[in-house]
């Protein structure tokens, strides 16, 4: 329907109302950003900080990240210091034993774990993120009321059993497989590659191939289906623990299933609808990515200005000179940036929305990207130092490589973001289709639609002025991301008439299409975070009215340039027969420099 107002539709005809669905349409949706959202009760404001607290002295005091590492294991003293916390119930609710959080609570305390140890983050996360997450999400009551209470007081620890050696981000081709047997009760048999937890865990969220009969049809086809599977019911083992690169006090390990009995009551969700379940549990889990990965970054920020403010060269602290403030500029704003998408999605969930998949994902690309980034330039102002293992920052940058791979690749959250996002311009084209035919009964919605579109040729769209929630400070920011968003839905529009259904094949250009709306997410969310900080006169406004406007400017360059790659500045014909040939030569193949040619 397109009376009163725009929308996207989502593959199921439904309306979405996500701020970055809405930029491949061209459209700035600020009722998604402005303003920046405060969800916290009072009740949450006096009992967050306690529980920041104690988690922030048990990291300092009783866990040993370095000695973690090192043993490859996070001592039985400090899991037992995590669950007398409550770390692993955080977002259980009362009834069941756990603390009750909401998602932007969790995010609070996930930023704490960030800071201090990633590897413990994992092992919290894989457990609660990813390994119940499903029981609390998709579980029926009795599921809940039987495993939630040992889960969230960690008297039992889950994991997230989906990857397996055939199949990464392609969880559709999934071979473990779940028979049903005539009493209704299933039998599972198969392994899974890379299970985080899958050494101690006691609680799998299985994902396994069944066969399901079409009830029209009466064809039978194989489609995934979600288990809940217990150690205690025979046939689980698990392989010895991986010898990782990073985030090696996390427990990794295969994890094998033979002739598993499963009750028929531990089917989570519906049958057949296991990658449904999947996509919740990793969609719903994804924002935590966002907020820890900002916890690692202002550690690390505080200890690359540490150095820099005391370490002298040439008669002056290093932090004088130029290359360095840049360096740390550059670090604080995509922090800033990332701080402020973290919590903004957080905080959305929290208001009710489940149209938050692409933010999300935004956050987790942006989020790991950024602390690859910080780490990097962080260990380069400590230099030699920071090669040391004492600084801790070279475990960083090991236990940091991992967070573009894992919980859907980088590569596959931008197609997700694209497509999804090019989804909804292909609908909002059909809707137009569809009220041309009637001119007469549509004519507002015409001329509309005319006006957009004269407004994207000349610069002058509709949405060049309408971010009315920032502060008048950021008028000139505000502009950048409504002119932007208006030349991307133009040029998204453009690739779908090219394009049409081989835009699917387009990879290198929806990873720009990806790369613009990240980009144009996250200077909305810092102008909306900087513009409270500047209607409430907060003590940090300044700075960050700083923050935003810089990180806007940069944003806009990035924006231009790869609107200019979309347009076909671009090298991607050249880049495709590169390496074509390079694949074909196994290798790096050319002549030596130096005539030695072997």
């Amino acid at each position: 329907m397109v009376a009163g107002g725009r929308v996207s539709y989502s593959s199921d005809g439904k309306a979405l109302q996500s701020f970055t669905a809405g930029l491949f349409c061209g459209e700035v949706r600020e009722e998604q950003c402005f303003p920046y959202p405060s969800v916290l009760t009072e009740e949450d404001r006096e009992f967050l900080p306690i529980l920041v607290d104690s988690t922030t002295r048990f990291f300092e005091e009783k866990n040993d990240a370095l000695a973690n590492d090192l043993t490859k294991t996070v001592p039985d003293e400090g899991m037992v210091g995590l669950k007398e916390l409550g770390m692993f119930g955080l977002q259980v609710p009362n009834d069941y034993g756990g603390i009750g959080l909401k998602n932007t609570g969790y995010a609070r305390l996930t930023e704490v774990i960030g800071s201090y140890d990633l590897a413990v983050g994992i092992v919290l996360g894989a457990h609660q993120s990813i390994g119940f997450k499903g029981i609390l999400i998709a579980g029926n009551e009795e599921q809940k009321a039987r495993y939630l209470p040992d889960l969230a007081s960690g008297e039992k620890v889950a994991a997230f059993c989906l990857t397996e050696p055939g199949s990464g981000s392609d969880a559709q081709s999934i071979k473990t497989r779940a028979v049903q047997n005539p009493d209704g009760s299933w039998t599972l048999n198969g392994g899974k590659v890379w299970i985080s937890n899958g050494g101690f865990a006691e609680v799998f969220t299985v994902f396994a191939q069944t066969e399901v009969v079409d009830g029209k049809t009466g064809e039978k086809k194989d489609k995934v289906t979600a288990f809940i599977v217990e150690r205690s019911f025979g046939g689980v083992t698990n392989g010895p623990p991986e010898d990782k690169m990073g985030i090696r006090a996390s427990n990794t390990a295969e994890v094998h299933f033979e002739n598993v009995p499963i009750p028929a009551e531990n089917v989570l969700g519906e049958v057949g609808k296991g990658f449904k379940v999947a996509m919740q549990i990793l969609n719903n889990g994804r924002f935590g990515m966002g907020s820890t990965l900002a916890g690692t970054c202002k550690k690390l920020i505080g200890q690359a200005v540490a150095h820099a403010t005391e370490r002298k060269q040439f008669g002056k602290v290093i932090s004088d000179f130029g290359m360095v403030q840049e360096k740390i500029a550059h670090m604080t704003m995509r922090t800033y940036a990332l701080e402020s998408m973290a919590y903004l999605v957080s905080s959305v969930m929290d208001q009710g929305s489940s149209d938050y998949q692409l933010e999300a994902a935004v956050c987790k690309v942006y989020g790991t990207e950024t602390a690859w980034y910080v780490a990097d330039e962080t260990l380069q102002i400590l230099a030699g130092m920071g090669y040391m293992r004492e600084t801790g920052v070279e475990k960083i940058v090991r236990d940091l490589r991992i967070f573009r791979i894992f919980e859907g690749t980088n590569e596959i959250l931008r197609l997700l973001i694209a497509l999804t996002g090019v989804q909804q311009k292909g609908a909002e084209l059909k809707e137009l289709q569809k009220v041309l035919k009637s001119p007469l009964k549509n004519a507002g919605f015409i001329f509309q639609e005319g006006a957009k579109r004269l407004g994207h040729l000349t610069g002058m769209g509709g949405t060049a002025d309408t971010l009315k929630g920032a502060h008048p400070e950021l008028a000139s920011s505000a502009k950048l991301v409504a002119t932007g968003a208006a030349a991307f839905g133009a040029e998204v529009e453009k690739g779908l008439m090219h394009h049409k259904k081989d835009i699917v094949d387009q990879q290198m250009l929806l990873r720009r299409y990806a790369d613009v709306s990240i980009h144009l997410y996250s200077m909305a969310a810092t102008i909306a975070r900087a513009s409270r900080a500047l209607s409430e006169g907060l003590p940090s406004a300044s700075h960050e009215k700083d923050l935003a406007e810089a990180f806007c400017k940069q944003g806009q360059h990035h924006v231009n340039t790869l609107l200019d790659e979309i347009r076909g500045k671009n090298v991607d014909a050249m880049a495709t027969k590169i390496a074509q040939t390079v694949c074909a030569n196994e290798g790096y193949k050319v002549s030596s420099p130096i005539g030695l040619d072997m």
